[in-house]
């Protein structure tokens, strides 16, 4: 009787457990991570009866089984590492594209409205108001460019944020890692299998995954986490720390650290996967080369047409003023090197000069010193630029730039990091504020004799090709005083011969200067040197000693006779002429982005190229996160499908189990009824 009385217990007592467990997993359906769990039952022990066999004793429970798949699991961490770089890479890019391409937010419509103003301004020179419509077009496209640097700076900085903020959560999970191994551990010892902290463990994995992409190795019943190339995040009960602070290369912008127990080693570049890689990912392929390019635009237009108003004349006779800000001011210059923070104490910083704004690329480079005069050059891209030194004269030109000391020494091993562009949108602004110093005459006029008897014509009026010193007052006047007393030039053409034509080029004090020959009945360039004059006629010469000369072109046809004149002079006619206007015009379509490489663009074009290609980008980002969040639901479904709840097979498992119960009590019910009996019939 006590058997059967055992038996009905036993059979109470597992399916209250089967009972209690099916309740657990429908509380828990909506518990991220959870992994359903199913007892497993044994049949009791054997009890002879003699010849006759054996009978059971009823059931055991043999354990409180966690369904899983390991594979199905490592499937959902990767998969979420992969989905939310994605995603995280895809809204950044997003935001730029949009910030770029938008005809409210972008250069594009800024600039065609400053070439509109110049053509305006072009058609009437001498018209103030068009004059002035030119300036304030000006302002707004440097503060286009101010603005969007603006807006990629915060982004910038606002990634600095993220990452440290990232780092954070990454050592909170970390930790909960190493704490729930040693749970583990120590419950495991004895057996049985803890689900819930497993289930904890494998959730807390799947969440570092959307922060950083890690992987994990399960040994001795640990779950070791590591980083990129096997940076150690968690071994055992031990959690290392990740740290995000201003590099030692770049303070703009944060790197990752892991600060192990007595060093700590930078893994920025090693680190994918998560939030943090798309941000790194964002950053390094799509933001610092789109700022690089603003910035390399802003540069060319604010030198390219200084440049060329420096050839001018404006209103008042005198050669122009800058409309923009020079590109080679002492603050930019000091700007664009940053000292690396494991130079030698004391060491100073390098001086950034802007040598050609055409030649300039997007790069940044790096520079290392190999003794306190020497160093090398070396592209971001890996191609090393070549080998200097600081006391080169003149300094040696990498890319469009050149390198100074600001004053401090430098010593063997140094380094530099240098960014030639990067600023260059921040530090663009007009400058000019006289309308009347708009340079659009052309600085030259050529006549022709009013005695002449050939056909000798002008095809191209003079035009001044002496690059001036736009950004230097003073040797601008100076420049301008030489010419102006080295005019008028007077060319005075002999008898042709043998299909050419000799002239000889007389200064202004009527003394020869030069000769030259041309084809009569071609058009000719002629090409033209003249020493600058002191107020005295005594020539000029630099602060090296080197002769002042002013050189120009200009185009004649027709077939001079013999003793027929052309007379080159200071222009007269500032106010009217429209020359130099014309010239400016032409850099809207010159191919003045990238030129000295062989491959140049306009400016039109390479604001296009740059929209078009963070564009592309963006385009492939939300392809690619829409991929990977598909992979994430595949690998979901499939975990939830081993591991998942599913409340209707639940349901009925609720009220088998009660069945269950009901009939194991009513085994007990039967023992006390035969007993009973039994008593009775006693």
């Amino acid at each position: 009787m006590a058997n059967l009385i055992n038996i009905g217990l036993s059979g109470l007592a597992a399916t209250q457990t089967a009972l209690a467990t099916t309740s657990n997993n429908i509380t828990n359906v909506s518990t991220a991570g959870y992994s359903r769990q199913s007892t497993i039952s044994n049949a009791g022990a054997l009890q002879s009866i003699g010849g006759a066999g054996y009978v059971g004793t009823g059931t055991t429970l043999a354990e409180v089984r966690r369904i899983y798949s390991s594979y199905l699991q490592n499937q959902v961490s990767s998969s979420t590492a992969l989905d939310s770089q994605a995603s995280t890479y895809s809204d950044q890019v997003a935001s730029l594209d949009s910030l770029l391409s938008d005809s409210t937010t972008g250069v594009t419509t800024v600039l065609s409205d400053f070439f509109s103003a110049l053509q305006t301004s072009a058609a009437s020179p001498d018209d103030t108001s068009a004059r002035q419509l030119l300036v304030t077009s000006a302002q707004t496209l440097s503060s286009r460019f101010n603005s969007i640097y603006s807006q990629m700076d915060q982004q910038n900085s606002d990634i600095n944020s993220e990452l440290s903020s990232l780092s954070d959560q990454v050592n909170t999970l970390s930790q909960s890692i190493a704490s729930l191994n040693q749970q583990i551990v120590a419950l495991s010892a004895n057996g049985t299998s803890p689900n819930s902290l497993l289930d904890a463990r494998d959730q807390a994995v799947v969440e570092l995954n959307g922060l950083v992409g890690v992987t994990v190795q399960e040994r001795d019943g640990n779950y070791d986490v590591y980083l990129g190339s096997g940076q150690a995040l968690v071994t055992g009960n031990n959690a290392n720390t990740l740290s995000a602070q201003p590099s030692g290369t770049d303070p703009t912008q944060y790197s990752l650290t892991v600060n192990y127990a007595n060093y700590s080693t930078d893994v920025t570049s090693v680190v994918t996967g998560g939030q943090i890689g798309g941000l790194l990912s964002y950053r390094t392929d799509v933001l610092q080369p789109a700022e690089n390019e603003l910035g390399r635009m802003a540069m060319v237009v604010s030198d390219s047409i200084n440049s060329q108003l420096g050839q001018g004349l404006d209103a008042n006779g005198d050669f122009g003023s800058n409309l923009f800000s020079s590109i080679n001011s002492d603050s930019a210059i000091a700007s664009r090197s940053l000292a690396s923070s494991r130079n030698s104490d004391g060491s100073g910083n390098l001086d950034v000069t802007i040598d050609d704004a055409n030649a300039l690329t997007t790069y940044n480079y790096t520079v290392k010193f190999t003794d306190a005069d020497t160093y090398t050059v070396t592209r971001s891209d890996g191609t090393v630029l070549g080998s200097a030194k600081l006391s080169d004269d003149p300094a040696t030109s990498f890319d469009g730039f050149s390198l100074s000391l600001d004053g401090n020494a430098v010593a063997a091993g140094d380094s530099f990091t240098i960014t030639p562009t990067r600023n260059g949108a921040q530090a663009i602004s007009t400058t000019l504020t006289d309308v009347d110093k708009l340079a659009f005459a052309g600085a030259l006029t050529g006549t022709l004799g009013s005695s002449n008897s050939g056909t000798l014509s002008i095809s191209s009026q003079a035009t001044l090709t002496s690059e001036l010193d736009i950004y230097s007052g003073s040797d601008l006047a100076t420049s301008q005083e030489g010419i102006e007393n080295a005019m008028p030039v007077k060319l005075v053409f002999g008898s042709a011969s043998s299909g050419s034509q000799g002239y000889t080029v007389y200064g202004a004090q009527g003394n020869s200067i030069g000769t030259g020959t041309i084809v009569p009945g071609q058009e000719n360039t002629l090409s033209i040197s003249v020493p600058m004059l002191d107020s005295d006629g005594a020539a000029l010469y630099d602060a090296d000693g080197n002769a002042m000369n002013a050189t120009f072109e200009m185009s004649v046809s027709g077939s001079p006779q013999a003793n027929d004149t052309l007379s080159v002079a200071f222009n007269s006619d500032g106010a009217t002429d429209n020359r130099n206007a014309s010239s400016l015009l032409t850099l809207q379509t010159a191919k003045t982005v990238g030129s000295s490489s062989g491959n140049g663009i306009s400016l039109t074009d390479a604001y296009a190229k740059l929209v078009e290609g963070v564009g592309a980008t963006a385009a492939q980002a939300s392809s690619d996160a829409t991929a990977t969040a598909t992979v994430l639901d595949s690998a979901t479904t499939s975990r939830d499908s081993v591991a998942g709840v599913n409340l209707d097979e639940e349901a009925a498992d609720l009220v088998k189990f009660q069945q269950y119960y009901t009939a194991s009590s009513q085994i007990i019910k039967t023992a006390q009824e035969v007993f009973s009996a039994l008593l009775n019939a006693l």
